[in-house]
Parts: C-alpha cells; structure tokens; sequence
C-alpha cells in the first residue's frame, strides 16, 4: 500500500489568492493571515498574484480566469459573508462555494477555501485573526500541502 500525503512546502511554487474586497476589514486579516502562512513555508512575495474582486459571488470566475492562465500550483479563494436580515447570504455563500469547487475539478487546480460563512461580524473577527485564529492563514496552509499533494500524485513529469 502507498500513501500520499502533501507537506507544506511552498518553495518555487507560485500561488494566486483571489480576494472579495467586501467586508474588506475582515478580508484583509485573511489575506495578511495568508500571506504570512505561504512566506513561513519558503513562498516568496513575487510568487504571489493577489487578484482582487468586489464581492464573495466574484471569486469562482476570477479563480477561472487564474486557473486558465495556469502556471499556479493552487489557489486560494478568500471572502467573508455575514448573515443579515435578508436572504443575500443564501444567494452568495453556496454559489460561491460550489463554484470554486468547480473551478478546481474542471482544471485540476487546488483551490483552498477561505470564504467565512458567519452568523455577525463578531463571528467573522474571531475568525479573521482573532481567538479563533487566522482561517486565511489555515487556507493557506491547505493550498500548500494541496500542491504538494497535486505535485507528488502527477509525478516529476507532469
């Protein structure tokens, strides 16, 4: 029996983060969470692409666009939507999910998801590097050993 399993190694390896700029206090902890979690495991700042886009519902077509120009070993989707009192977070955070798994299967790059799905903004501050930690960061650490993974299962020729 083999196992596979991806390390977090990250040298030599490009990324692409696709960002939702609303509830862009929130977002920008993610992104620094990730940054800072792909620079701890040796991936440099020039191969990091930051692709922003307005919202949550954006971020499967901008992960497309990213995983056509190829040449990343994964992505990494961040956004925040914040429950309200109207039906919007139904509309956005499925969608967004189900079409950044999608994106992954249709071109077979690893996309790490750390889109927060959260009740208020409390919760979603406690997620964005708060008492319960950076999830930026957890995505990018996912993202890592995903390419890691990827590299290892297609084999040194691939």
């Amino acid at each position: 029996m083999t196992e596979y399993r991806g390390a977090l190694r990250g040298a030599e390896r490009r990324f692409a983060i696709v960002v939702s700029r609303f509830n862009e206090t929130i977002t920008d902890r993610l992104l620094s969470g990730a940054r800072s979690g792909l620079a701890e495991h040796g991936v440099t700042e020039a191969d990091v692409d930051v692709i922003l886009v307005p919202g949550a519902w954006e971020l499967p077509i901008a992960a497309d666009l990213a995983a056509r120009r190829g040449g990343y070993a994964a992505i990494i989707a961040l956004g925040c939507v914040i429950r309200g009192e109207t039906p919007h977070f139904d509309f956005v955070a499925g969608p967004a999910a189900q079409g950044l798994s999608r994106v992954s299967l249709d071109h077979g790059v690893p996309i790490a998801f750390g889109v927060l799905t959260t009740d208020d903004a409390t919760q979603a501050y406690d997620r964005a590097g708060g008492r319960l930690g950076n999830k930026g960061r957890d995505a990018a650490l996912a993202a890592l050993e995903l390419a890691d993974l990827a590299h290892g299962l297609r084999g040194p020729g691939a």
